[in-house]
């Protein structure tokens, strides 16, 4: 468990147990008193990876960690029972819609770039042999496919890494628990005649390449079963005992419950649609057409091959094809909108680019849904219209693909869809409801990257930074009257430092605190002078009054807020008496941090020397 093992070094550093008298904690540090300063040993806890830094203040051994110092402080008091008694402040997480939402965002969000640059290279490679100008039986041609295919081939490789770190286990055990499905020793045993088990279970063993549903249950489960072995098994047996058993008990079941139960659902998924269609044709397109972008997703759109295939073999035109080709088409214009909606040289611009172009002249479209779609709630309804109305359409013409082809611009100049024109019609329906309904709907003011900022009441500073923003732009406002202080001027080495965080100091001239930016707020003292709030884009800001004022254990502070109560900006969270802290010997410098500055492409600062409650005083670009 690593904070486990962590708290014991910080321990065995600053003396071991007995040379403890005292643990507290701020937003940012744990602060010791010791018995025998000298017994600690200060440059070997500076070692310590997770270890910022460690300051001698104040009569502390002050060790800085960081936003996750409420972790290490409460294993600490577990592992040694002293520390004053806190009350335990869990993060809560949204519906479960959300919660799966940010996982399978948090999963493709890293892959996109690759994502794209590989359906960018399918895509070219389409052209070159639609004119001419490479052969499928090169060998040049079958070097660059080989580049364009391996993300799609090894998908489960990639999200197994992708998925551990979501689920907080070790991310290569993930992947090669994703690699295991893809080993030749175990695709060797695919469509063998005589009947395959695993000790005595039988199994049928299948093709796991670019499939995602089984990987995703796996690392479900891998996260859970990682931590009860940490728990189980001694430390000094962990380092390899963990991801030993860890791969012999997962890629068993992987092979054996969850690839199956994949497979289940996907054959499942495929009947309903089978009788769908024999119900109703439009009410099957619709429906079709809507959850085919999910089922993409989810990777059980492969549960539709065989039925294609057998209904091109005895039919000469697959009705399934001839809707979800529609899906394609709005997930086309989704990317349109999207990139017409963005300003220049935004983040969603980027993406939305050559994802248009993979999807046109490749029929790939995974970057727009795990790069655009995942990432704004609207965009699923949107999804979901725009698809389902092509797909009704082509349902209710019966519209059909005579070929296995890709869903792209080359199918699409072939006429491999019949009756044609009912083709045109549906997915032209759907390619404009995206566009449009992305354009005009989907991407709300709310999400700032996507805008030009033209209220001329901005600060010139403000638009002048704007212009040369690249991303996604958050406004963090001051949280009181007061004149800016750089950070390195404040007179405490960690904040001045920037160890805890970017941003800067306000020396306050008024007595309340008010929210900095709309969030939840995630970080909160018994000793009420610091308030950490975490925006929907995952921004931690800090608000700590004062220096050293931790020591003051609340008096003097008042609290209007409690740990998750959602916070619009401006709104009133602490009262502090500003004189009184003063004369106590306080300095009442305040820094405002972005505590996790690292994950955030840029910080811009007002360069104004005053400020005023709600002006803004710095930017985040995400």
């Amino acid at each position: 468990m690593k904070y486990l093992d962590e708290s014991k070094q910080i321990i065995a550093y600053v003396g071991g147990e007995k040379n403890i008298i005292s643990l507290v904690h701020c937003a940012t540090r744990l602060r010791f008193s010791l018995k025998d300063k000298s017994k600690a040993d200060k440059e070997a806890l500076s070692k310590l990876p997770f270890v910022l830094q460690v300051v001698i203040s104040g009569g502390q051994y002050q060790v800085v960690i960081g936003p996750a110092v409420h972790d290490y402080y409460m294993t600490i008091n577990e592992l040694t029972g002293i520390g004053t008694k806190e009350k335990v402040l869990e993060k809560t997480e949204g519906n479960i819609g959300e919660k799966i939402l940010k996982v399978i965002s948090g999963a493709f969000s890293p892959l996109i770039p690759l994502l794209a640059g590989a359906g960018m290279i399918k895509a070219l490679l389409t052209v070159l042999t639609e004119i001419g100008a490479l052969q499928a039986t090169d060998a040049n041609y079958a070097i660059f496919s080989a580049a364009g295919n391996s993300v799609f081939y090894f998908l489960p490789i990639f999200l197994g890494i992708t998925l551990a770190k979501q689920f907080g286990a070790n991310a290569y055990v993930g992947g090669a628990i994703g690699a295991a499905l893809l080993e030749p020793n175990f695709t060797a045993l695919i469509g063998l005649e005589d009947k395959v088990n695993f000790f005595g279970i039988p199994l049928t063993p299948v093709d796991y390449a670019a499939t995602v549903f089984p990987i995703f249950v796996a690392m479900m489960v891998y996260g859970i079963l990682e931590k009860g072995l940490k728990k189980i098994i001694k430390q000094e047996l962990q380092l390899f005992l963990v991801p030993m058993l860890s791969l012999m008990i997962m890629v068993p079941f992987s092979i054996l419950v969850f690839g199956p139960f994949g497979t289940v659902v996907g054959d499942g998924v495929s009947n309903i649609v089978i009788w769908l269609f024999q119900f109703n044709d439009t009410v099957a397109g619709f429906i079709l057409g809507a959850t085919y972008p999910f089922l993409t997703i989810l990777g059980l759109h492969w549960g539709f091959t065989p039925i294609t295939l057998q209904n091109l073999s005895v039919y000469g035109g697959d009705v399934i094809e001839g809707v979800a080709v529609c899906a394609v088409y709005a997930e086309i214009g989704i990317a349109i909108g999207a990139y017409l909606k963005g300003k220049k040289h935004s983040k969603i611009k980027k993406i939305a680019g050559p994802s248009i172009l993979t999807g046109i002249f490749a029929g790939v479209t995974e970057p727009i849904l795990y790069g655009i779609v995942m990432n704004y709630k609207r965009l699923i309804t949107v999804i979901i219209l725009s698809s389902g109305i092509g797909g009704a359409i082509n349902g209710t013409l019966h519209v059909t693909c005579d070929a296995y082809v890709f869903h792209n611009i080359f199918s699409l100049v072939m006429q491999t869809y019949s009756p044609y024109s009912g083709f045109l019609l549906g997915i032209s329906a759907s390619l404009v409801i995206g566009i449009v309904l992305t354009y005009f709907w989907g991407i709300t003011p709310a999400d700032k990257v996507d805008f030009v900022v033209e209220d001329q009441e901005e600060s010139e500073v403000i638009e002048k930074n704007l212009k040369q923003i690249d991303g996604k732009v958050i406004d963090i406002i001051s949280p009181f009257d007061g004149e800016i202080i750089p950070l390195k001027e404040v007179k405490d080495e960690v904040f001045s430092s920037g160890v805890a965080g970017k941003g800067v100091a306000i020396l306050p001239k008024n007595d309340d605190v008010y929210a900095p930016c709309d969030g939840k707020i995630t970080a909160l003292f018994d000793s009420k002078h610091a308030v950490g709030i975490t925006t929907e884009d995952g921004i931690d800001i800090l608000v700590h009054v004062g220096i050293n004022t931790v020591m003051l254990n609340g008096d003097g502070f008042e609290c209007f807020v409690q740990f998750g109560d959602m916070v619009k900006a401006g709104q009133k969270l602490i009262h502090f008496e500003r004189e009184r802290i003063g004369q106590m010997g306080y300095s009442l410098a305040s820094p405002i941090l972005i505590s996790n500055a690292d994950e955030c492409n840029e910080i811009i600062l007002n360069d104004k020397k005053q400020i005023s409650k709600g002006e803004t005083v710095y930017q985040v670009v995400v």
